[in-house]
């Protein structure tokens, strides 16, 4: 087994962990040739990579996918990642903190996108 093959393994997991078989296993599945490469290459480097990585863990590696969502206004991939954030151990008041924290710094239109996402995930979870 090359490297690649490591990292994507570890990628696999990552997202299993995170977002469960219909994040990891059916999403691979569910890949066209299109987007195939694309799919390879975020669980590769992305979750095999840099999530893998020792020096932060799963959940302050959440947080801070979170502020970044919420800087660059991406209320679709906050959704996600707060669903991994809950996975990965982030309670509900930590991840509001993260928004609040975040909005002040990016700017109240991407705070209240980011507020908006995650109440849709979270009230589902209730």
């Amino acid at each position: 087994m090359d490297r690649r093959d490591s990292a994507f393994d570890a990628g696999m997991a990552v997202r299993r962990d995170m977002f469960g078989d219909s994040g990891a296993v059916q999403r691979m599945a569910q890949a066209t040739d299109f987007n195939r490469p694309f799919e390879e290459l975020v669980t590769r480097y992305c979750f095999g990579e840099v999530w893998s990585r020792e020096g932060l863990d799963p959940k302050t590696r959440s947080l801070i996918t979170l502020a970044a969502l919420v800087a660059m206004t991406k209320p679709n991939q906050l959704k996600v990642h707060v669903r991994g954030a809950l996975a990965n151990g982030a309670t509900p008041a930590e991840i509001r903190e993260v928004l609040l924290h975040t909005a002040v710094y990016a700017g109240i239109p991407a705070g209240v996108e980011a507020f908006n996402a995650a109440a849709e995930v979270l009230e589902k979870k209730a």
